[in-house]
Formats: structure tokens, sequence, C-alpha cells
């Protein structure tokens, strides 16, 4: 079947179908439909079931001769069967006959060059409340005459039988990049959607387009300079990026064009738990009628979100459209990068506070994607622990790391102006439980300085173990901050431990070797002992 008649097929055999409302309409259906409840400032609040993150064991892409020779198969991209995939599909639009379901047109990629439309079939009206918010929202003349490219079916109630669809339990999510299609079943967790097109558009922004796709927050500054903030959960990403002077971009997901950073989406994703106005007032204060709040309960004998409340999952969310945020760009266009950061956490206590990279160190890091976690975040951790996530999102690559590392270097060689600085949120004077957290005014003023060129003219020095350039001087930052060495008392230990971390750089990066060029693999770090 085609992508139309499947459409139509679904839309001929629903028991109603309801397209394109508007948010205060999705509300009032999902209240009535008693899938979720008002919270005291209007935001619709919705539970997601059995899962409340995604699942990507149960996550796989179709094989086939588009496919077969280009995706990067493995623990990330696993095959499925064309014919099951078909099969599957023909169940999921027989499910489909006789409910209500919640059509929505959208789309993906801020600039109108890369523009991706999207159909979306929903079971429930706060998922489709989900993809208003998430996803860009196309005017009431561009409905009129809307093509969609690509369809996502989405059926939480919908359970597959593993054994006879070839799944790995009842719950699935599947792309088809060669018909276009996504189909999910068996989950109500609506990153599902979100994530889906992610992966798409990181398969077919490099491979066909040309357009290095990241998952990375954006800014711009009052003179129209853009910055790129790379980073993994707990580093500062969305923090960092949040800043009173730049107007944001987005927060998640952007492409790089030969002339633009754009944004991939109309909304936020924020994570809730522990969410204060205090900590960060633009997300508490967007959570209002028209938002959706995800797993999250009530103060006792209140309609008030509880954000430390964590007894259904920590991963509490909120999906909200940007323009809930003040201080965005309009459109979510920036030009070309001149700084792009690496944030990492390290736990360690090792790495610099603030350090530039080559080419080939940026494009080494890019591929490691590194951060810590601490020591007592999980049962029998006692130490901290390397986290690393290729490209900052190894979780949505269709495609292998390299060629997204290639890309970036490519872009960086053809401008030799772009800064890429490696920023560590983590520990300094020793590791988690000896030395302490770099206080984020710091952190803010080296930003700050690299964003405003203040780096330029002073002195810098190599990492001995990782080759960075470590600035001898920053404005507003203790001069002793600047090399890590020299805030640890035990210099020996500190050399033990930068030894450490880079053996594990290298253990990591063994899974890359043979998809990446000379250049990439000379910038590992040199480590002088075994760890």
């Amino acid at each position: 079947m085609t992508t139309n008649s499947i459409i139509e097929t679904i839309l001929q055999h629903a028991g109603e179908s309801f397209i394109n409302l508007t948010p205060a309409q999705l509300v009032e259906h999902a209240v009535k439909n008693g899938e979720g409840v008002l919270t005291d400032t209007g935001a619709l609040m919705a539970d997601t079931g059995e899962f409340t993150g995604r699942s990507p064991k149960d996550k796989f892409s179709v094989c086939d001769t588009k496919t077969e020779q280009t995706v990067w198969w493995g623990d990330v991209n696993q095959k499925f069967d064309p014919a099951k995939f078909e099969s599957l599909l023909n169940k999921v639009i027989k499910y489909y006959e006789g409910k209500k379901i919640y059509v929505r047109d959208a789309y993906a990629c801020a600039d109108p060059r890369y523009r991706l439309n999207i159909r979306v079939i929903n079971e429930t009206a706060y998922h489709n409340l989900f993809c208003n918010n998430l996803f860009l929202r196309p005017t009431s003349d561009e409905l009129k005459g809307f093509t969609p490219e690509w369809l996502i079916l989405n059926a939480p109630g919908f359970k597959a039988v593993a054994a006879e669809d070839g799944t790995r339990q009842h719950n699935f999510s599947i792309i088809d990049f060669s018909r276009k299609i996504i189909l999910i079943g068996g989950s109500g967790y609506t990153g599902e959607m979100k994530k889906g097109i992610f992966t798409v558009l990181n398969y077919i922004l490099p491979e066909e387009k040309g357009v290095l796709s990241m998952h990375c927050s954006a800014n711009i500054g009052k003179n129209g300079d853009t910055a790129i903030f790379f980073g993994l959960s707990g580093t500062g990403k969305t923090t960092l990026s949040a800043d009173p002077d730049r107007k944001l971009i987005g927060d998640d997901e952007h492409g790089w064009a030969d002339d633009s950073v754009f944004n991939f989406e109309g909304g936020c994703y924020a994570k809730c738990v522990d969410l204060t106005q205090e900590k960060e007032p633009q997300i508490f204060n967007a959570i209002k009628f028209g938002s959706l709040a995800e797993n999250t309960r009530f103060i006792p004998g209140t309609s008030t979100i509880d954000y430390t409340n964590i007894s259904v999952t920590e991963n509490t969310r909120a999906a909200y459209p940007i323009h809930l945020i003040n201080n965005i760009a309009v459109p979510s266009v920036g030009g070309a990068p001149e700084n792009i950061f690496f944030l990492t956490a390290d736990a360690f206590g090792v790495l610099p506070p603030i350090s530039k990279l080559s080419v080939g160190q940026a494009m080494y890091s890019f591929i490691s994607g590194y951060t810590a976690k601490v020591a007592g975040t999980e049962a029998g951790v006692t130490e901290p622990q390397a986290t690393f996530s290729a490209c900052f999102g190894k979780a949505f690559l269709p495609l292998h790391p390299g060629k997204y590392a290639k890309m970036l270097g490519d872009k960086l060689k053809a401008n030799p102006n772009i800064n890429v600085w490696l920023i560590n949120t983590g520990w300094t004077g020793g590791a988690y439980g000896v030395g302490s957290r770099m206080k984020l005014s710091y952190t803010r003023a080296m930003i700050t300085a690299a964003l405003n060129g203040d780096l330029k003219q002073v002195e810098f020095e190599a990492h001995p173990v990782f080759g960075y350039q470590m600035p001898k001087s920053c404005p507003n930052v203790p001069t002793e901050l600047l090399n890590p060495r020299n805030t640890w008392s035990d210099k020996s230990a500190y050399d033990a431990q930068a030894n450490k971390l880079a053996n594990m750089f290298v253990k990591n990066f063994e899974q890359f070797a043979a998809g990446v060029d000379a250049e990439i693999l000379d910038a590992a770090p040199k480590a002088t002992l075994n760890a």
C-alpha cells in the first residue's frame, strides 16, 4: 500500500476522525476521554502507562536495498524484515478500525529548504497534543495544500505478538526509510515519536542533503553570532544555552547547513524532576494551558504538580511549544556557528574547565561524546563512571558516527575561524568525593569570554595527556583553576587519574576505529600509563 492509500484506508474505517484540532480542543478531548487531568496552571497532566521512557531495545529499522549498505547496523540499529513490517503495518491499520483517531499535519526543520512534512495518526488526544507542541506547526494557508512526506502511525494500545511479528516483545518502534513510515505500538511514551523523526533526519540530512544533523542546543548573540552546545544529561546544556543576552534557537535538535543552523522542532520536551521557578524559570513558567506534563503527581489535596515526586518515574517531562519561552529566535534559524561547545561533567576531575580543540581533537571528542556519572547515583557505584555516547546522541544515529564526525571536520576546515571549546562543568581539585564542582559562575564567565573573543590574545598551554589547548588566563576566573593539575594537592594522583581516563577514551574508541581516518585516530589522548 502507498502512504496515501494507508491514510485513506485508516480514515475511511475509523470510528471518528479528528483532524488538526487546536490545543484547546485536544485538551478538552483528553479530559473527556479520561486521558489526563488539568493542573492548577492549566497544563494537561497525563500518564504514558507501562513505558515512561524510550525502549531502545525495541527500536528497529527495515533492512532493504536502500538501508542494507548505508545504516550502521548493530545494537543501536537493529534489522527488521520488510515482510514482517508489511504484516505488522496491516495489523495496526486493522487495529484503528472503529476507533476514535486524531490526525495532525506538522513538519520538521525550520529552514524551509529542508522542510520535512509529517502526518501523524494518534490513538489518543494527548499524543496528538504532544505532536502539536513538539513539531513545527503549519499555518492555516499551508494546511490547505499540505502533502505529507512521512507518516507516523502511533497506536499505544496495540500489542505485537513477538514470535509472530518479529519484534522483541509487545512494544515496538520501527522506521521504514524506503516507504517513509514510522510505526509505533505498545508504548504510550510520547518521546518515541519525537526521536523517531530525529532518527529519520539523522539519516536523510547527512546522506541526501549534505546537512550535519546534531543533538545539541543553539543560540544567537546580539551581533548575530551563533553558538552550538553539545552535552549529555547533567552537563548543563539547557542551563548554559539559556542565556538572557542571547536568543534561543532551540534546545535539542538542529541541522547545520553551509550557511545556517536551524531547529528541527517547534517545541521543547524538558525534564521536570526537581523543577523550581528559581532554578529554571523558563521551563517552570511554560507549563501552562496547552502544555503537557507527563508522569508527574500532585501535592496531596491540590492540583499543583509536585516536581519532587518521582513515584512514577524520575523521567518526568513537559512538552510545550517553543513560543512559551521568552527570548527565542524567530524563526528558529541562525547563521553558521562561530563557537561550538562540547560540555562534559568530568567527575574524575581531570579535564580542564575550558580548552580549545584542533579539528582532529574536535572530531575525536565528538565521536567520543564523554561525560561521567558521579559515585552514589546507582547502587554499587563507588567511584565515577565514564559515560560515552557517540556524537552526543548515539541512540539516534542510523549512520556510522564517523560519517557525522567527518562532516563536522569538513565544516571546520572550510571555516577556520570557528572555535571549538571543551567545557568541563564537573569537578576540580580532585575527583568526585574529594574535589568540588566547578562553580556555575566560573563556567558562565569562561563561555562568555569565548563568545566575546576575549581569549584570542591570551597564551595557551597543551594538556600533557589530552593535548587540548588550555588558556593561561580568563576574565573573571581564578588563574589557578585553568590547569586542572594545579588544583590537585597530589600531582602524582592527578597524573594517574588522567592516564586512567585517557585509557577509557581509547578503549571506548576501538568500536569506531575502522570507520574513521588517521587524522581522527591521531587525536586520541596519549596515555603514558596503563590503567
